[in-house]
């Protein structure tokens, strides 16, 4: 009797160790779950829901006034491709703000309406080149916007073709 009491003593002592690793270990992959997922931007950043929620870029109005180029995006809030390429087109701000005024337009906005018939979208997410100095439009190629060195290219093509137009007598 006595050897049995401390069989069943020695048993629940190991069950209380075993519950109290298993338990470590649980708050350890949660503990770890919560960083990594804080540093991925789960919970540290601002969840975009729309692509308005951006806010890349200047006004058309400033834009049309400007020296440079537009690289005007037109979308629609309730266009999840739109949504999707935003990340994207946040990275090309980055790099040719300084290039291009960067705007963006809502489709469903009343005030750019007559624009937005103007230029007979087809489909959303578009951009475009809108040059005023040359009065020229050119819609950069769908099949670009998933791949921004391919984008890139594009955009550094237009430059390109529009430092030519500068330097080119004028009759």
């Amino acid at each position: 009797m006595y050897f049995e009491g401390m069989i069943k003593l020695k048993g629940n002592v190991f069950m209380k160790k075993k519950l109290f690793v298993t338990f470590g270990i649980f708050l350890i992959l949660i503990i770890t779950s919560f960083i990594g997922f804080s540093f991925a931007g789960g919970i540290t950043t601002k969840k975009h829901v729309r692509p308005s929620d951006y806010k890349i870029g200047i006004s058309f109005n400033k834009a049309i006034v400007s020296d440079k180029p537009m690289l005007v995006l037109f979308y629609a809030d309730w266009c999840g491709y739109c949504l999707k390429f935003m990340p994207k087109f946040a990275i090309i701000n980055t790099l040719y703000s300084t290039r291009y005024s960067i705007v963006m337009i809502d489709v469903e906005d009343p005030a750019y309406k007559g624009l937005v018939d103007s230029v007979m979208l087809t489909g959303f997410p578009t951009v475009m080149i809108i040059d005023p100095k040359y009065d020229n439009r050119q819609i950069v190629n769908p099949a670009t916007y998933q791949d921004i060195s391919n984008m890139s290219n594009e955009l550094d093509r237009y430059l390109r073709i529009r430092k030519l137009l500068d330097k080119a007598p004028t009759k």
